[in-house]
């Protein structure tokens, strides 16, 4: 193994702001704790949640590094006392709670997962976040079974386009609401059923229409907002509704009739705060039932753009037009 340098670049967060705050820095490289390892990062991933924490309205865990990125994927250059699972020289890729913006970056040991051959380095650094976002939110919480149909809003986003993957990987039939036909055709050709665009259709209507008026079993919503009642309309009876973000707004004036008629679950969650021992045990699930999709090559993420880390705050300009389609990477 090469030895470890003292110093690396980081993308440091100046101030609350814009993207122009994101801005590279020097900084000591980690050394892992008894459970951790210490990755040298090949690609981090950036997420809506790193564009949050940027302008100020998601700050880190208490004891999570203050840098942004919440998945990278690279090689193990060191190891704690209590690490079992990988080993030095090893291609992994890990959901981290923050420190992703950086040459080397700490992961928990048990939260990393193995990059199989058929996975790129780059679209390593593009799964662990969006795969245990849309794993735990659409089949441990939503409880999509085959048969069922999934609705997902946001669907040629980073999460989207892997809910259309796995959802059709477990027989499920997906409908997916985007905002432009560019958008539709990408969400199509990964195996969505029908896209809707939500600028000209009325998602409700629609969703009826294509499910002989039963609606979605489950749906994944990162929109909220007016969406919410919409949502509970678009829902069959007994369907689950998934909140994973407000980015239409976290209030909202709701009738709630809907949730007890249809008997409709209305859940969320975030995965930053989770404990290490649920991240665990979410990654163990995964590695039993989409590790092997991953390494059939079934399951990819889409590739929107990548950026050199310097460029982090042009990564951010990208994500904030919405004009992305799939993931967008840091390569360090």
């Amino acid at each position: 193994m090469e030895k470890l340098p003292a110093q690396m670049t980081v993308i440091g967060i100046s101030k609350p702001g814009g993207p122009e705050v994101l801005v590279p820095e020097t900084r000591a490289v980690p050394k892992p704790g008894p459970d951790e390892i210490l990755v040298k990062v090949l690609a981090a991933g950036v997420n809506r949640p790193d564009v949050s924490q940027r302008q100020g309205h998601y700050p880190p865990p208490p004891g999570a590094s203050d840098l942004p990125g919440l998945e990278v994927a690279g090689e193990v250059v060191a190891v704690g006392s209590n690490a079992k699972k990988h080993k030095l020289g090893d291609k992994v890729m890990s959901l981290v709670a923050g420190g992703g913006y950086a040459q080397y970056c700490i992961a928990q040991d048990a939260q990393a997962m193995a990059v199989p051959p058929s996975l790129a380095i780059a679209e390593a650094g593009a799964i662990p976040e969006t795969l245990m976002t849309v794993w735990h939110n659409v089949f441990e919480r939503g409880a999509l079974k085959a048969g069922e149909t999934l609705l997902i809003h946001g669907g040629s986003s980073g999460i989207g386009t892997m809910a259309i993957q796995l959802a059709k990987a477990f027989g499920a039939k997906v409908i997916v609401t985007v905002g432009s036909k560019e958008k539709a055709d990408a969400c199509l050709k990964l195996g969505a059923d029908r896209a809707i665009n939500y600028k000209t259709e009325d998602f409700v209507a629609e969703v009826k229409a294509a499910t002989s008026g039963t609606g979605a079993n489950v749906i994944l919503d990162m929109v909220g907002g007016d969406y919410i009642e919409r949502n509970y309309a678009a829902a069959a009876v007994d369907g689950r509704v998934v909140q994973i973000a407000f980015l239409g707004g976290s209030k909202a004036t709701v009738n709630f009739t809907g949730l007890m008629v249809k008997r409709l679950t209305h859940t969320g969650s975030t995965l930053r705060p989770r404990s290490n021992a649920d991240k665990a045990a979410m990654v163990a699930a995964i590695e039993a039932k989409v590790m092997p999709l991953l390494r059939e090559g079934r399951i990819k993420p889409l590739m929107d753009s990548s950026f050199p880390l310097e460029k982090a705050a042009d990564a951010h300009r990208r994500m904030e037009t919405s004009e992305h389609i799939g993931k967008i990477v840091l390569l360090a």
